[in-house]
């Protein structure tokens, strides 16, 4: 009988897993929790946001129900294929098999026996477990001592009984603010304030909902006067401490910032690249006035309204047509087969520098788009971008990259390839220089481009022709015209 009940409470329950958002990922960081234990869900209805190596993603889960616990809190990298949440998909049906359960009638505590047996051994974190039914349940074990005074109540009734304690028991052993593994809860922001003010999140007393760790519980550790916190709960040792290592974090002359997520897969894809592919850098300084005149008619052009009309605009136009004109630069080295692949598509990769640092969407066969329609897919690229909100697929297949260096104000660098494309261009600040045009010297906006190139598949005479061209068209933008 106690089978049949177990196996048809571990029906109800299905388990949504951390999925491999990008390709190949191994783990994502859970940012952030749009549900809540109780909450309904749907198919399709985003849960949660996390990051990977590449980008933040939004998670929809893929069935109806009612969320019964949270496996991990904000701010924990999860590995792939680990449960991150469990759904109730049949609630309410827990309701029938509680009578049974409580066949004396003169007992009606069992009726809380269908929250031990749908964990079965699982460990809840962030903020409990269970159904909204279960919620007070869940309040009034919240502290050891409450937990002690349950169990002996427990110990007193008749043998049966002790069945639920010993499963319920586990998920709560946790004090307040801290995860089952003796992390304490608190959300990023939180956590590198701490790191930053010298505070270790283990000693400071969360005043936040769920035992959840907040600013204002990071400052009031960091300040040296003692604040109001009840005596129970009062570390005597960190509390003392707490000033002195505010003093030593003041006078830090080193911080250390664990490197994860996006920066991780950064510093991997550049040292991959830089020690993998022999790069070649070649530079060129152009008169661009032509260009810059050409950027300010197409704003007033009534068939570009709409869309952002910028310098990198045709920037990007020129270095495609360029391709055009000589598509052995649009290549990508295959080191196992011992071959070279020509890319007869290009997916033109767009360096954007993030608060989550730097990615490169690239916009999918650019080769065939229009003025306009190039002009729009750069806006939601890089809109997209800003927002952190650039899927994995966005940035996957990319051919060839510019990088605009040019807008913090620097005249040009020796750009790394992005991995398994085969060039990029650096494109530095345009400034009023002056100029030798037409055999006198004039000011003229003036720009440097630099190409880096894969040397394994192309030679110097190939990278210097594309950078010439792109440097003819942006000195001459007729010649859009003319070339494409």
């Amino acid at each position: 009988m106690t089978t049949m009940t177990d196996t048809s409470n571990a029906a109800r329950f299905r388990e949504f897993k951390m999925p491999d958002v990008g390709e190949g990922l191994t783990e994502a960081e859970i940012l952030k929790w749009y549900v809540q234990p109780g909450d309904t869900v749907a198919d399709g209805q985003v849960v949660c946001e996390v990051e990977t190596a590449k980008a933040a993603v939004e998670l929809p889960i893929p069935f109806d129900g009612v969320v019964h616990e949270l496996r991990f809190p904000e701010g924990t990298t999860v590995d792939v294929g680990q449960v991150i949440i469990a759904v109730d998909v049949a609630p309410g049906s827990g309701d029938a098999p509680s009578a049974p359960a409580a066949a004396p009638v003169a007992e009606p505590a069992p009726a809380a026996e269908p929250e031990p047996e749908a964990p079965k051994g699982r460990q809840p974190v962030l903020v409990g477990y269970g159904v909204s039914e279960s919620s007070t349940k869940r309040r009034a074990r919240k502290t050891a001592p409450a937990i002690q005074a349950e169990l002996n109540g427990h110990g007193a009734a008749p043998v049966a009984a002790p069945a639920a304690p010993p499963v319920a028991t586990p998920p709560v052993a946790a004090p307040v603010g801290v995860a089952p593994q003796g992390r304490p809860l608190a959300k990023p922001p939180v956590r590198k304030l701490a790191k930053d003010l010298g505070i270790d999140l283990a000693s400071v007393v969360p005043t936040g909902k769920d035992g959840v760790i907040t600013r204002e519980d990071v400052h009031a550790a960091a300040t040296p006067v003692a604040t109001p916190v009840p005596a129970q709960v009062q570390a005597p040792a960190p509390a003392a401490e707490a000033p002195a290592e505010t003093v030593a974090a003041a006078d830090a002359r080193e911080t250390r910032i664990p490197v994860k997520g996006v920066r991780k897969a950064i510093a991997q894809a550049m040292v991959g690249s830089a020690f993998t592919a022999p790069h070649v850098t070649e530079f060129v300084t152009v008169d661009v006035t032509r260009t810059m005149k050409l950027v300010a008619e197409l704003k007033e052009d009534k068939d570009m309204a709409g869309v952002r009309v910028n310098p990198l605009l045709l920037i990007a136009k020129a270095l495609l047509v360029a391709i055009k004109r000589n598509p052995g630069i649009n290549a990508a080295w295959d080191e196992p087969n011992q071959e070279i692949v020509q890319k007869h598509y290009v997916n033109l990769g767009i360096a954007a520098a993030t608060p989550r640092g730097l990615i490169v969407p690239n916009i999918k066969d650019a080769h065939g788009m229009t003025l306009p329609q190039l002009a729009a897919a750069l806006g939601e690229l890089v809109s997209t971008a800003r927002d952190g909100k650039t899927s994995p697929a966005a940035m996957a297949g990319g051919t060839v990259t510019i990088t605009n260096v040019g807008v913090f104000g620097v005249d040009t660098g020796t750009p790394i390839l992005n991995p398994g494309e085969s060039a990029i261009l650096a494109v530095g600040a345009i400034k009023l220089q002056p100029w030798v045009h037409k055999g006198k010297v004039k000011p003229r906006q003036v720009t440097t481009l630099a190409l880096s190139f894969d040397h394994r598949l192309v030679d110097g005479e190939l990278g210097s022709k594309v950078l010439a061209d792109v440097a003819a068209i942006l000195e001459n933008p007729k010649r859009l015209i003319t070339w494409a």
